[in-house]
């Protein structure tokens, strides 16, 4: 199995811990919590600032002193409705009590104390339209370049339908020379309609150096440390991901793949 892959160790409770010493990087980490009704997930942000993402399900939760009542509305990802969201600085606590089943990610990088906690959607975040033909997707921007939300992290949910590409055109972000390209590491955590599916990611350098194709099922997570790394739906299989990118800059720019750049071009 790739390095890259990493599946869920368990089935209820925390399924994924993706620290920065584990991925072999710097700033990203990934958490995801699996909790039934009346469960508890809770946490210390220490260095790090987090965005908890209500993927599925309701859960009520304090952090940083304050209460922020019940968040989340969808009980299937594949609703696309909009994700509620709640930011938590570094220095701070949070906790979550499981309404309902919930999944909550947990998404986390360095945090310099530069924003207050705040909820972040339903409102504010729209399901928007990307790319052309079998490249279209449909995108939530949680909290991009654009939404002055976080100190370092970036995180957006992408809706890719059966038989589509997405984050395609291939491209990387593995330099930190801004404005022409920032480094950003990245993770990807994948959710299959039905969750019986597949789905495919690559990862790859222009010089091959790092080359791995996976086979990606439901609930498991990629890690995208360098080079370029697109993602297909197989026909009759959904596929969802919520991305986390982080680096020294909160700033996403992106140079496309040599073979791809024409079509970069094209559909601009």
């Amino acid at each position: 199995m790739s390095p890259l892959l990493r599946k869920p160790f368990g089935t209820r409770g925390k399924v994924h811990e993706i620290t920065p010493a584990s991925a072999g990087w710097r700033h990203v980490g990934f958490a995801l919590y699996r909790l039934g009704p009346g469960e508890v997930a809770a946490e210390a942000t220490g260095e790090r600032e987090v965005i908890l993402v209500m993927v599925e399900g309701k859960a009520a939760i304090t952090a940083a002193g304050q209460d922020w009542g019940v968040l989340g509305e969808r009980m299937s990802v594949f609703e696309k409705t909009p994700p509620h969201c709640l930011y938590v600085p570094n220095g701070e606590d949070w906790r979550a009590v499981a309404e309902t089943d919930c999944t909550v990610a947990v998404c986390s990088a360095p945090g310099r104390g530069g924003h207050p906690a705040r909820r972040i959607g339903p409102e504010g975040i729209t399901l928007t339209e990307r790319g052309r033909g079998t490249n279209t997707r449909h995108v939530h921007n949680i909290a991009m370049e654009a939404e002055d939300y976080a100190d370092s992290l970036l995180v957006t949910e992408v809706f890719t339908p059966a038989g589509h590409w997405s984050s395609y055109p291939s491209h990387r972000h593995d330099e930190d020379d801004f404005p022409r390209i920032t480094y950003l590491e990245e993770t990807y955590y994948h959710r299959l309609n039905p969750a019986e599916g597949w789905a495919v990611q690559r990862v790859y350098t222009d010089d091959g150096s790092l080359d791995e194709t996976m086979a990606v099922r439901d609930g498991e997570v990629v890690l995208v440390p360098r080079g370029h790394h697109p993602c297909g739906a197989p026909y009759g299989f959904e596929m969802y991901y919520l991305n986390v990118m982080a680096g020294p800059l909160r700033k996403w720019r992106f140079v496309p793949a040599p073979e791809v750049e024409w079509i970069l071009k094209r559909d601009a």
